[in-house]
């Protein structure tokens, strides 16, 4: 007489059901910063490194901003930090990383750059006058490099993972402890949307990554091509702010920076000597 088998299925409280559908939700959000913010961060650098190449540089400060905008947020989200308010302000952002469980370590050189691309790279309509100067493009590259190590999952609030993800968490945050030490090149985000393109000989986009980058490559460099830039940019109020009651029946200008400009326009008629 054969003997049947039964397998004894598992049994789930509610309590159960519920912590799978919040690590199933954590999931997708963490999916949401990675392919919404850090994927779109890469390619804007792509867009930065292009445009500093070429010698546009308002473009390249545009690029770089948008960058940097989206790297932090991508932390601040992983991290489960409220940015509703951020906006496209750098600042703000920057800010809230004071709220992360560990520290975000920038190198005085980026947060000099990240600091000028937070004052002058929003403004792509010469809202205000910008300009550039120095190795930029060195610049941007040690800045991306230094903040994207902590565009992945860092920290999950004592939630308990999976054997995988338990050993992806411990390597992550191996890597990054390392990262100081090791030459920059070796450091890899798994995934990462740059790393698919330096895995990918024959991308389209590899050699506007590649390209003379002192961090992000298959093999160290000793040197590096950095053009020295030297550009600034008047914006057209600066010069002619007589103009500004005129042109706002036209155009949108923002409200801080209409009195501001009122405010120099004052200064102006003032002292007419002041005038550029």
């Amino acid at each position: 007489m054969a003997i049947r088998r039964t397998r004894k299925r598992p049994t789930f409280s509610p309590d159960d059901a519920k912590a799978i559908d919040n690590n199933e939700i954590d999931r997708r959000i963490n999916d949401f910063a990675i392919r919404a913010f850090r994927d779109m961060a890469d390619r804007d650098y792509l867009t930065a490194r292009l445009a500093c190449r070429a010698d546009l540089i308002p473009q390249f400060l545009w690029s770089a901003q948008q960058a940097i905008e989206k790297y932090l947020k991508c932390i601040l989200l992983l991290n489960r930090i409220r940015a509703k308010h951020v906006g496209h302000d750098i600042n703000e952002a920057l800010k809230l990383l004071e709220k992360l469980t560990f520290k975000v370590e920038l190198c005085d050189r980026s947060q000099t750059f990240i600091n000028h691309v937070a004052a002058y790279g929003e403004y792509r309509y010469l809202d205000v006058s910008t300009f550039a100067v120095g190795h930029v493009l060195v610049d941007l590259d040690l800045a991306v490099w230094e903040l994207r190590r902590y565009c992945q999952v860092l920290d999950v609030f004592g939630k308990k993972l999976i054997p995988v993800e338990q050993q992806m968490l411990d390597i992550a945050l191996d890597e990054l402890r390392l990262s100081g030490s090791n030459p920059r090149y070796t450091f890899r985000i798994p995934g990462g949307y740059l790393e698919v393109i330096l895995d990918t000989p024959n991308h389209l986009a590899r050699d506007a990554l590649v390209w003379h980058n002192p961090c992000y490559g298959v093999r160290s460099r000793k040197t590096v091509k950095a053009r020295d830039v030297m550009q600034a940019f008047n914006a057209p109020l600066y010069l002619f702010p007589d103009m500004l009651d005129e042109l706002l029946k036209y155009v949108f200008i923002r409200k801080q920076h209409v009195e501001s400009w009122r405010e120099y326009l004052r200064v102006l008629r003032s002292d007419p000597s002041r005038r550029p």
